[in-house]
């Protein structure tokens, strides 16, 4: 599904507000797949390594999905899941890759912050001679460090945003070649993206809010019940938490893979046209 990325022609990005509303009608017009897909996914999580692929997998399989209702070309869940089954390998190639650059960008992170603070306060003399300018001046300094470090990773963060979802969709990547497809396609977009998932992430909210109270309820009534140190009470306990937080992450996951999906949709479609579809109609 891959296109032609140099048009000379882009058109406008579609706004904040319409991608997340975008999403939410795809979430909501498909809830029931979604979900189901999503609970599965996390159930995988379970299983070490193996789980850990199949939840990756599926997890990008509802922005395929997505991505084929905004291109008017639908497709069955259990088509889109022989796609990302056959490419397990390379979710599992790409799974590897991004923890080995996340945990590159984590050692970097804390030695530019040592180097930046460690330095001006040996200067400064540390905090040892209480100097109240020098305290003053080494947590101005820390403040400043610290923001720049948090805008690094969320500037790097955001660049591997879309890491999954061309593998899940386009024909011609594999599972290195599509953190470079993401590094493109979000090339210039950083602030939107960011934008995007603060807005995406006050909806959700609501959500998890509820989640919460229902956890609280169920937690209320089997205390006075797991005093007793019933084993019986002990599983059905469990079991019902396990299956609460499963539903509660299978309800909020969906909807970040459909937002996901109206992203890339929307990067792509400035350089090859497909978002005329979307602002011609409703989807």
């Amino acid at each position: 599904m891959s296109g032609n990325f140099n048009s000379p022609h882009p058109i406008q990005p579609l706004s904040v507000g319409s991608v997340v509303s975008a999403g939410m009608r795809l979430y909501r017009s498909h809830l029931k797949e979604y979900f189901f897909i999503a609970f599965k996914a996390y159930a995988w999580l379970l299983v070490p390594i193996y789980g850990w692929v199949k939840f990756y997998a599926l997890s990008a399989l509802i922005s395929r999905l997505a991505f084929g209702e905004l291109v008017n070309q639908p497709e069955s869940v259990s088509s889109g899941e022989r796609f990302v089954n056959s490419r397990l390998w390379d979710f599992f190639i790409n799974m590897i890759l991004m923890l080995v650059i996340s945990l590159g960008i984590t050692f970097a992170s804390m030695l530019t912050g040592g180097l930046l603070i460690g330095i001006p306060a040996a200067l400064l003399g540390g905090l040892q001679d209480g100097n109240t300018a020098n305290v003053v001046i080494l947590i101005l300094i820390v403040l400043v460090v610290m923001i720049i470090i948090f805008t690094g990773i969320v500037w790097i963060g955001t660049r591997f945003y879309l890491v999954d979802v061309p593998l899940a969709i386009e024909d011609d990547v594999n599972g290195s070649s599509t953190i470079n497809r993401s590094w493109e396609l979000t090339k210039g977009n950083i602030g939107r993206i960011v934008l995007i998932s603060l807005v995406g992430a006050l909806i959700t909210i609501p959500i998890q809010f509820i989640i919460q109270i229902i956890t609280s309820i169920i937690q209320l009534i089997f205390t006075p019940l797991l005093k007793d140190g019933n084993v019986g009470f002990s599983i059905i306990f469990s079991l019902l938490i396990l299956g609460l937080t499963l539903a509660g992450l299978a309800l909020i996951a969906p909807f970040w893979q459909t937002v996901k999906a109206v992203i890339y949709y929307d990067l792509r479609s400035r350089r090859e046209g497909l978002g005329l579809q979307l602002r011609d109609h409703d989807i």
